[in-house]
């Protein structure tokens, strides 16, 4: 039995396909790798056809060949197991195992995800290939461990409408509800007639003549990503068994919706995620920093410890339309801001450009002729400067003084049923994360069955469904001592997504923020005014999206509405409970009055970032036990400022000048 294998030692790698390239390129590419100071390789995750040619016909000397070039150089292997892309002869062999769209058409071969995960056909090709996989590789030296599938829940096979999905949907309504009784009842179908009479009525939501019932969708997209999560287990436990000493991970995508990341992540040994800071299909400006930001800061949350990055960019993206070319000096910018968040590890997605199918233009480390560029000797550079501190750095992450309350059941009530045309539950949320970035707050995001407790504030926007356990829960944290910020269309379903009907808005949350909400309004085409109460605040404040038109219950307005029918009445509100505080924010808030705002919550909740910075530059800190490591990065092309707000025992480890940031430079001190 080969003996447990430490990957504490891995910090840097790269994506690489030797099956589209010739093999007298391979050693080429892997001396190439070395030099740069790359320690791991993932590759195989799309290969299924190379190791499964024909039906029960296993071919992995390949494979074998180029983990053993690999290994001689130093370099570890992670394998990813092909499930993405079932091959031509198993489709044509059993065509039920596409995935069918809500049209009732099935999807055709030819991309990837192309598959029904519930068909039990598909998993026993999945279990069988898998199997032979592992026991493979199981003894290999230079095997590292393994990546699940790619991707899931970022495709639409994930969402299959299929025969074999609708016999799996109502298994899994009768496992919830137990009698078709309690499932009707659940989901108020005595509307338009939609009553079942047994759980084998139920169908699966295809496209319908007008609306759908909001509770049957809400089901339906947990089970969805309920299925998404048992087919990874099937995979999981295949591979323990076999290789109990390798570790498993998957390459998750932030804030995709398709599957709960924090159910998918439960079982692996740590957390993957991609990351594109420049877009993904040519998008123009590159993403928000803040956006990537809170990607990375997700990940690590999903279970509260270090992660890896399995594809950072390392070059323009874009299938048919690509996008901008990031700048020199943006990519070790981008990478760096993967390890200041939390990241252990860093795989560039891809070593060398493809020539040929899909991606050809998502652009990697080398460019298509395969000789090194700008990009290859601006990541080696980076890689030769934080290198030397990664094995301190290795299993720290930020310690977060904010908390904002993330959950996917909240994400797909508002999908279904947004009221607002441009609400959405992460642009909210992101807009609240965007206050505490950009003041160099560490932030975690807790899933709403997570402990609020460590945190001084919490900010739990949009609490749409809300049960008797998650009000508890606030009352709790509130009681004592927490600050918690609470916002508009909260309390207004139960967990069903059936709107609560025994009290006003926010329902049984209204003894703790001290109000009730009577009315509301929509702000279709219209922003409405709002002013502080009893106090000057300098600028013009606005209410965007939404209006709660609030009645104070023994809370104290902090602004109210100028404008329309409900002028005066209070819009955000404050209220002591407890030991603690609640701010109820009755509207999206437009940039000057969240600021404005956010100083008085943060001033609650005695919470204060770890510097200040020109804008641009991004602070974070990792930390383990006592140690401390603070990271100053510059996101802009012009110099910039910053500084640390205790800069006491903080020394300089890798960059030039305290305090002044060259465009795209990078920082690291360290503070014992």
């Amino acid at each position: 039995m080969k003996k447990e294998r430490d990957w504490s030692g891995l910090h840097f790698g790269v994506d690489y396909y030797p099956e589209h390239w010739p093999r007298e390129r391979w050693e080429t590419d892997v001396a190439l790798m070395q030099e740069m100071g790359i320690q791991v390789v993932r590759m195989g995750e799309f290969s299924w056809h190379k190791m499964e040619p024909r039906e029960g016909e296993y071919d992995f000397a390949w494979l074998d060949e180029a983990v053993s070039l690999l290994g001689r150089y130093g370099i570890s292997v992670i394998l990813g197991t092909p499930t993405a892309a079932p091959p031509a002869w198993l489709v044509n062999k059993y065509p039920e195992i596409l995935p069918m769209d809500r049209q009732g058409r099935r999807r055709g071969f030819g991309g990837r995800h192309h598959d029904c995960q519930s068909n039990p056909v598909y998993r026993r090709y999945v279990e069988a290939l898998v199997t032979a996989m592992a026991s493979h590789f199981a003894e290999n030296p230079n095997v590292a461990g393994w990546q699940t599938d790619n991707e899931l829940g970022n495709s639409h096979g994930d969402l299959c409408m299929c025969p074999s999905c609708r016999r799996s949907f109502q298994g899994w309504l009768e496992k919830k509800y137990g009698t078709v009784e309690a499932l009707n009842q659940a989901w108020g179908t005595a509307f338009w007639s939609q009553e079942y009479n047994s759980f084998e009525e139920v169908f699966t939501p295809l496209v319908t003549v007008t609306g759908e019932n909001p509770s049957a969708m809400l089901d339906w997209k947990c089970f969805c990503s309920d299925l998404v999560v048992e087919f990874q287990q099937v995979q999981i436990d295949i591979i323990r068994r076999i290789c109990p000493h390798h570790f498993i991970t998957h390459n998750c995508m932030g804030f995709a919706d398709k599957v709960n990341y924090f159910d998918l992540t439960r079982p692996l040994d740590f957390a993957s995620h991609d990351q594109y800071p420049g877009g993904y299909y040519g998008k123009m400006p590159f993403e928000d920093n803040v956006r990537m930001a809170a990607n990375l800061d997700m990940t690590r949350s999903f279970k509260g410890q270090s992660f890896w990055i399995m594809e950072q960019q390392s070059g323009m993206t874009g299938w048919q339309i690509m996008g901008r070319s990031p700048v020199p000096g943006q990519l070790a910018a981008w990478a760096a801001q993967s390890v200041a968040h939390g990241a252990d590890c860093v795989v560039f997605f891809r070593w060398r450009s493809c020539c040929i199918g899909t991606e050809q233009y998502w652009h990697g480390i080398l460019p298509h002729s395969g000789r090194p560029g700008r990009r290859y000797q601006e990541l080696k550079d980076m890689i030769g400067k934080l290198s030397p501190h990664m094995d301190a750095l290795w299993g720290s992450i930020p310690r977060a003084q904010a908390g904002i309350v993330f959950s996917y059941r909240q994400e797909y009530a508002i999908q279904i049923q947004p009221q607002h045309p441009d609400l959405n539950y992460v642009t909210q949320l992101l807009k609240y994360y965007g206050e505490l970035h950009k003041r160099s707050i560490p932030v975690d995001f807790v899933e709403d069955t997570g402990e609020l407790s460590r945190y001084p504030l919490v900010i739990a926007p949009l609490q749409y469904l809300m049960t008797n356990a998650l009000a508890e829960k606030y009352f709790s944290y509130v009681r004592e001592g927490g600050t918690l910020v609470l916002t508009m269309r909260t309390g207004v379903k139960d967990e069903h997504n059936i709107c609560m009907s025994d009290r006003e808005l926010p329902g049984v949350l209204g003894d703790l923020c001290g109000i009730e909400i009577p009315d509301y309004d929509c702000l279709r085409d219209v922003n409405v005014k709002v002013s502080f109460v009893g106090e000057k605040e300098d600028g013009v404040f606005f209410a965007e999206k939404w209006s709660d038109i609030i009645t104070l219950l023994g809370a104290e307005a902090l602004a109210s509405y100028e404008e329309e029918f409900y002028a005066g009445a209070p819009c955000i509100t404050r209220n002591t409970y407890g030991k603690g505080v609640v701010y109820y924010i009755g509207t999206e808030p437009s940039q000057k009055l969240l600021e404005a705002v956010m100083n008085r919550v943060l001033a609650d909740a005695g919470v204060s970032g770890i510097g200040s910075a020109d804008e641009g530059v991004e602070l974070n800190i990792r930390q383990k036990g006592q140690k401390k490591w603070i990271f100053a990065i510059n996101h802009t092309n012009q110099e910039a400022r910053y500084q640390i707000s205790d800069g006491a025992g903080c020394k300089l480890v890798s960059g030039e000048k305290e305090g002044l940031l060259q465009p795209f430079e990078i920082h690291l001190y360290q503070k014992e």
